[in-house]
């Protein structure tokens, strides 16, 4: 393998939630998703909510995404930030979106914690931990984190006030946001690891993806970037990794860099949130 194939970066789709109550005509969203994926001949990691499974539709729509080939993960049942709660409860929801899952859920049995916190104690910490072990379980961590989710919440409600608003005005804001994120976590793995790693990309199941996904996979290829498959990201070995930081969570490589106490001038904390985008959004008038 030649120097310029081994430093080339590579990303793959992670998607979560399957929130599809909140699309108009959720069977059409979803073929848009699947189309998307099925254009670019990748399979993505879809992380599931139970709840939103929990149902005729949405089973019927998991299945779709298993049947394609993509991973299914565990999102826990109730999608509720772990630092608000205790272990015990915690653990109960997503063992409940395990039983939900059951017949879906994929190999590697990856789960992922919602909002990305993933405990906000030392012991709140490690108990996750185990349990994810006991049961089974690897973290699916994201290292390119992203607020795709509030330009989706900004696109709806502009929909809400102008159902005629002309949605590709979301399109370039939005890709140009996934791209900053993408080079900034890149350059963070290259600082911190010497090394690009197989990123994982933090999306979500909703209106603004079904819209500009292929458009979003299209801009990484364009770019010099390679598009993989989840389960080949997720086979190197910094997806393994613990880091010891106290909140825990966010993206694995936010938290690797943590860990060192070296780079805390290029971290915010939370590494991604509405607060950072909406001047943005405001600014260019959407």
């Amino acid at each position: 393998m030649g120097r310029a194939a081994q430093t080339q970066p590579c990303v793959a789709v992670t998607m979560d939630d399957v929130n599809w109550m909140q699309l108009a005509e959720p069977m059409r969203a979803n073929a848009r998703l699947l189309e998307a994926m099925r254009k670019h001949n990748v399979r993505l990691a879809l992380f599931v909510i139970g709840r939103n499974a929990d149902s005729e539709t949405g089973q019927s729509i998991v299945r779709t995404w298993q049947e394609a080939g993509h991973l299914i993960g565990n999102h826990t049942y109730s999608h509720r930030n772990y630092h608000a709660m205790a272990f015990e409860e915690f653990s109960r929801d997503a063992t409940h979106a395990g039983k939900v899952l059951a017949s879906n859920l994929g190999t590697p049995r990856l789960f992922r914690f919602p909002m990305l916190k993933e405990g906000d104690t030392p012991a709140k910490r490690d108990r996750m931990r185990e349990f994810l072990a006991v049961n089974g379980y690897r973290n699916g961590h994201v290292t390119i984190d992203a607020s795709d989710w509030y330009y989706d919440v900004r696109l709806r409600q502009r929909l809400g006030e102008d159902p005629g608003f002309d949605v590709n005005r979301f399109r370039e804001p939005y890709l140009n946001h996934l791209w900053d994120r993408a080079r900034f976590y890149d350059d963070l793995s290259r600082k911190v690891l010497g090394r690009s790693v197989p990123h994982t990309l933090l999306l979500h199941y909703n209106l603004l993806n079904s819209l500009f996904l292929a458009d979003a996979l299209d801009t990484f290829r364009e770019r010099g970037w390679r598009v993989i498959d989840a389960a080949e990201a997720f086979r190197d070995p910094i997806f393994l990794r613990a880091p010891k930081t106290i909140p825990a969570g966010e993206s694995l490589l936010w938290a690797l860099a943590k860990e060192t106490g070296k780079f805390d001038t290029l971290l915010r904390y939370p590494g991604e949130d509405d607060v950072y985008e909406k001047p943005k959004l405001d600014g260019l008038g959407l």
